[in-house]
Parts: C-alpha cells; sequence; structure tokens
C-alpha cells in the first residue's frame, strides 16, 4: 500500500482532525452500533470496536456513554448507511460514506458538492470495481511483540499483509475478514486501538499541485456534512 496509502491517511487525518466534526461522527457510529446489537459492548462486538475507535481520538467517556443511551431513548433517529460514488474536479474518483436519518437530504447536500465543483455522481456500482475494501486495524507495538510470529498466526483469519513502524502495527485483510480478523487479536489480548473498513484505490492517479488544492477544497465541502462519514479517492 506504500506511499499511496500513507498520503491518504494522512490527507485524512488532517481533514478528521476537527473535533467539531469528528466526536459526532464517532457518537454517530456508536449509536449505531447499540441500537443494532445492543447497548452491552461485552456482547455486541460492533459496539466495542466503535467504542475503542472513539477512545483512540480521546474522545470523552461522557460523550460515549450519551452516545450508547441516545440508542434506547424515545427520540432515538434512526440511521440508514448511504453511499455515493462520483467524479470531482479533474476526473479525481470519490466513494462517499454516509451515516443518515433524512436520505433525501443527504443525497441532495452531496450531489451539490459533486455539481458546484464541476463534478458529478455516478449511478452506485460504477466506481466499486475500482477500489479494494479492506479491514484496517491499528495497535501500538508492544516490546515483546513478534510481528513475523504475528503475521503467521494471524493468517487463518484472512490477513493479507502486516505493516509497522516504530510505535504502530497495521493489520489489513478483505473486508469480509474483518470479524475473524477482530476475534484472533482479541483472543491475543491485543488491544486494538482502530478498526474499521476502509476503501484504497486500485489505481490510484497523481494530481499536479494545482489540480490538488482544488480538489482538497472540495473534499474539504464533503468533509464538512454532518452526514458523511468517510471519503476515499484514488488520488495518488
Amino acid at each position: 500500500m506504500g506511499r499511496a496509502f500513507e498520503y491518504r491517511r494522512a490527507a485524512k487525518e488532517k481533514r478528521w482532525s476537527k473535533m467539531s466534526r469528528l466526536f459526532p461522527r464517532l457518537a454517530k457510529a456508536i449509536t449505531m452500533a447499540a441500537k443494532e446489537g445492543g447497548e452491552d459492548p461485552d456482547t455486541n462486538s460492533a459496539l466495542r470496536t466503535a467504542i475503542a475507535n472513539a477512545k483512540a481520538q480521546n474522545m470523552p467517556k461522557d460523550n460515549i456513554d450519551r452516545a450508547i443511551s441516545r440508542a434506547s431513548g424515545n427520540d432515538a433517529a434512526t440511521y440508514v448507511e448511504v453511499n455515493y460514488e462520483g467524479k470531482g474536479p479533474h476526473g479525481i474518483l470519490v466513494f462517499v460514506e454516509c451515516a443518515t436519518d433524512n436520505t433525501t437530504r443527504t443525497v441532495a447536500n452531496v450531489k451539490s458538492y459533486f455539481n458546484k465543483s464541476g463534478g458529478q455522481v455516478v449511478p452506485n456500482g460504477s466506481l466499486e470495481f475500482m477500489f479494494d475494501r479492506k479491514a484496517v486495524f491499528e495497535f501500538e507495538k508492544a516490546d515483546a511483540l513478534d510481528v513475523e510470529e504475528l503475521e503467521l498466526e494471524l493468517i487463518d483469519a484472512g490477513l493479507e499483509e502486516i505493516d509497522s513502524d516504530e510505535d504502530t502495527v497495521y493489520v489489513y485483510g478483505d473486508y469480509t475478514s474483518f470479524g475473524q480478523l477482530s476475534a484472533a487479536l482479541e483472543e491475543k489480548e491485543i488491544d486494538v486501538k482502530k478498526a474499521n473498513l476502509q476503501r484504497f484505490a486500485t489505481s490510484p492517479v497523481a494530481f499536479t499541485d494545482d489540480q490538488v488544492v482544488e480538489i482538497e477544497k472540495f473534499l474539504e465541502k464533503l468533509d464538512e456534512d454532518d452526514d458523511v462519514q468517510a471519503v476515499y479517492t484514488n488520488m495518488a
């Protein structure tokens, strides 16, 4: 995944660094998981993962508890997950993942962002083959951890690739292996800091500096929308 992955990861983290947008998204993921599988993280692996992701971003415990409680409230919103695909400025391919309680509002907003940038939303499925969906796990690299040994132990759980730097280990597998890999890491008592499904462009494209400036402005508009959970592109 190399440099293209590092660029996308850095750009995404930069855009997500604003807590005013990050915490509501994390809270929405927690509420959705709690409503779907119950409010006990011990018996709800999706909720357990959502809480771990929130803690990794230093989300306060009170915020987490409120998000869980919201799932059973009388006024609890019913969120649905919807995806949109499109072509943005300079032909960049964009995959947008949303969680919304009003799909009419969401699709209108997303289409407007694309149209105003000179792009367009395309029928769902048009760009599916241009992105690989992967299960991604991140955790601290303990001094006693043997990464090569861990790699061998996780192959049967669906591991495709493992990478590490001085502080962090990254585990990748096909999206269908998310549950198996999560269970395997939990069984080994590895404290996963982040776990989610991400999309990686199969054929990244390089853009000029001037083009990147315009593209980033467009991506910022998408990221500022409360219904948008994640944005993926084919930028190299």
